[in-house]
């Protein structure tokens, strides 16, 4: 499903990202990206959304390369594509509702799916009851779920999921980590990064390792091993 090709990526000012990347992941997976800061976690995680080109090799999703495709092609992966962040990213005039929805909006979906879809995936994360809170009136771990919930609310093949636990306490870690596995049990692409040791060896997936850029390691059970 995803291919990277000796994949580098090499900045103006001459630091490196990545460095002759190569792995791939297959469909259902659950794959955990992990390393230090600086490693080259984000960029690989921008490479696949188009955010970032590389400054040699190829990326690809399924059959195409990423960053040769047209804009139209690149538009439509995007769709088989759900990301959840860090700090979450929010829209702070919505409720929870209405930013799950306004992603179903985006994608051109109905209004009889928005009012169907909408309340299965809050209930998927367990915050159906809170669906018409604003994000100031949500924890932190609660406006995690929302994200995820927006994220999946689409159907989409695969979820790139960007250190999501970086900002919580390990009950909310916990949670929203055995949400990520629900949503991998029901068929859907996984990709994790994170330098949290405890979430990895919980989860006895598959762990690829990077350092300076470099894949130092690729485990299919791993654990957190810097």
């Amino acid at each position: 499903m995803i291919y990277f090709e000796k994949v580098s990526k090499i900045y103006d000012d001459s630091s490196v990202g990545l460095d002759e990347v190569t792995f791939s992941i297959q469909p259902k997976e659950f794959v955990s990206i992990v390393g230090h800061s600086g490693a080259g976690k984000t960029t690989l995680i921008k490479m696949l959304l188009a955010e970032e080109k590389p400054t040699k090799g190829v990326v690809f999703f399924e059959s195409v390369d990423i960053h040769k495709a047209r804009r139209k092609d690149v538009n439509t992966m995007r769709r088989r594509i759900g990301a959840v962040f860090q700090d979450f990213r929010l829209l702070p005039n919505k409720t929870a509702y209405e930013n799950v929805a306004f992603a179903m909006e985006a994608a051109g979906r109905t209004d009889k799916e928005i009012a169907s879809d909408v309340p299965y995936v809050l209930d998927l994360v367990g915050l159906k009851h809170k669906m018409h809170a604003f994000p100031n009136q949500l924890s932190g771990g609660e406006k995690q779920r929302v994200a995820i919930a927006r994220a999946i609310v689409n159907q989409p093949d695969v979820i790139l999921a960007d250190e999501p636990t970086g900002n919580l306490d390990p009950l909310n870690t916990y949670d929203i980590v055995q949400i990520l596995k629900k949503i991998n049990d029901l068929g859907t692409t996984v990709v994790l990064t994170t330098h949290n040791k405890g979430v990895i060896d919980s989860l006895g997936k598959r762990v690829i390792t990077m350092e300076n850029g470099k894949i130092i390691r690729d485990d299919k059970t791993g654990r957190y091993s810097i």
